[in-house]
């Protein structure tokens, strides 16, 4: 039995192979070698396992066979004795010490079975938030593009129809304001003759002031003559 360094009591079992390499020393230096040096490597395990948790104790076995041949080898060189190797074959604490171990391994792995689940779901919800993220953007680019094609489109039919009016107007300006002058000069030649409006003018220019004022190819006109 050793009690390990955080108070817990375990039975340990171990075995230890060795050879006798001097038999005079086996028999004349050391009475009863096997119980000496049993009685050793029980104190060198004590020691050994005592400065460890016995969680470390179990899973660092390899550390103390290694620790505890070394000590014994070099205790019982005097005893005409080579240590050959140490085997840990069982550390078991009591069965309730066993029970509460038990159930901290048990608590720790579901501990860690919630924290690979909560994980996953974070990582799920994170995917599903940048799937979501990405549909919203790819809808919003839509809507940006489509808003781009009506106003490209707009600003297409508002130039054809600022062309279509210039063309007009050209084509008004071009074809139309000299025939609207001459109409408008037969208008107010037609509206004088209507009305009887005298004229006042020197004889000489009657016919270049009608031919003005309709517009239109010059009209024979008698002179009046003066009286002799």
């Amino acid at each position: 039995m050793v009690i390990t360094k955080d108070k817990l009591n375990a039975e340990v079992d171990a075995m230890v192979y060795y050879k006798i390499k001097n038999v005079e020393a086996s028999l004349y230096n050391v009475d009863d070698h096997r119980k000496q040096l049993t009685a050793l490597a029980r104190t060198t395990l004590r020691a050994v396992i005592g400065n460890m948790s016995l969680t470390d104790a179990n899973e660092k076995r390899s550390t103390i066979n290694s620790e505890v041949e070394t000590v014994l080898d070099k205790e019982t060189d005097s005893y005409g004795v080579e240590v050959l190797r140490v085997e840990i074959q069982k550390i078991e604490p009591p069965q309730d010490v066993q029970d509460s171990m038990n159930k901290v391994v048990k608590a720790e792995q579901e501990k860690i079975a919630a924290m690979d689940i909560a994980t996953a779901t974070e990582t799920k919800a994170d995917g599903d938030k940048r799937a979501e993220i990405k549909r919203a953007e790819g809808v919003k680019q839509g809507l940006i593009l489509s808003a781009e094609g009506e106003a490209e489109a707009l600003i297409t039919v508002a130039k054809a129809q600022a062309d279509k009016i210039k063309l007009v107007n050209e084509a008004a300006e071009k074809y139309f304001i000299g025939n609207a002058q001459t109409l408008k000069k037969l208008e107010t030649m037609e509206t004088a003759l209507k009305d009887n409006v005298k004229f006042i003018i020197d004889t000489d220019k009657v016919q270049t002031i009608i031919s003005d004022a309709a517009g239109v190819a010059p009209i024979p006109i008698f002179e009046k003559k003066k009286p002799v």
